[in-house]
């Protein structure tokens, strides 16, 4: 490896850890940025939680390194046969064995008290005050909310052009998407209706397997209104990259007459369609 890719290489860590996370909000919209280095910029506890320990644990990992860097070196220098022509026969040395046990173990439980809290936070779904089911199709979302009327829908990615038009971003903009308050715990259904998807939203720190014939829930209380973009984050197929997601996180004012509209837009659908599978059916003698 040439000394200008090294360089490269250790300039690029070292921004990414003093930047502490890249920041992706222009104008409410949340989505990775070109050459962004660190996270998505958190719109939940949870996330914010989850960067604050992947950047503590590596700074400790940087302290690990940096100590045993040093450690190595001092040997180099102070044991090598030019300094030190008559070289020691001691073989163990109990002080050291102990610390060298004890040590790890230390640094093991520091790390898991953070991250058995994380754990915990993530999985214990807080009193909800709604519920929306996502179900995983190939290759796109099915979406339902039992809590208002039981109305579904379904939420395809935009072609280029579409997506342009509508000023979303290139493969991450879908025709229809749900909509949800802000400040509000939902509790997400998630499911599949034929191979194993994953419902993911970078900002939310949410990533959960959507897995045919059994639900797995998850949760998540976004803080700022805004759209957010994610993408299924399971291997689903030939079109696997073609499953975006899209959350609009908005006041509860504008949830509630979204809400109303989607009762009539969405149940008129289902009805329609109701109607030219009867008409299919063979008529009864």
């Amino acid at each position: 490896m040439s000394l200008n890719k090294i360089l490269s290489t250790v300039a690029v860590f070292l921004v990414t850890l003093l930047s502490g996370g890249g920041v992706a909000l222009a104008d409410g919209i949340y989505k990775a940025k070109p050459d962004q280095l660190g996270f998505m910029e958190p719109a939940t506890q949870v996330m914010r939680d989850i960067v604050s320990f992947h950047d503590g644990l590596l700074i400790m990992c940087i302290g690990v390194c940096l100590f045993v860097l040093i450690l190595m070196l001092y040997i180099f220098i102070k044991f090598n046969a030019k300094a030190n022509p008559t070289p020691s026969k001691t073989t163990h040395h109990t002080g050291l064995e102990v610390v060298w046990t004890i040590l790890p173990i230390i640094i093991l439980l520091v790390i898991a008290v953070p991250s058995f809290r994380l754990l915990y936070l993530q999985d214990v779904i807080p009193e909800a005050d709604l519920t929306v089911k996502a179900i995983g199709n190939q290759w796109y979302w099915t979406y339902e909310y039992p809590d208002h009327g039981d109305f579904s829908f379904d939420s395809v990615m935009l072609t280029d052009e579409e997506a342009a038009a509508a000023g979303h971003p290139r493969l991450l903009g879908t025709d229809t998407h749900i909509v949800v308050p802000v400040n509000k715990t939902v509790r997400m259904i998630i499911t599949a209706s034929d191979v194993l998807h994953a419902w993911a939203i970078p900002a939310f720190g949410v990533k959960i397997d959507a897995v045919p014939g059994k639900l797995n829930e998850t949760w998540f209380k976004a803080e700022r209104e805004g759209m957010y973009y994610g993408q299924c984050s399971e291997l689903c197929g030939k079109d696997h990259g073609f499953m975006p997601i899209m959350v609009e996180v908005v006041s509860e004012e504008k949830y509630n007459a979204w809400i109303e509209m989607a009762r009539e837009e969405y149940a008129a659908n289902e009805t329609d369609n109701l109607t030219r599978v009867a008409s299919m059916l063979p008529a009864q003698q």
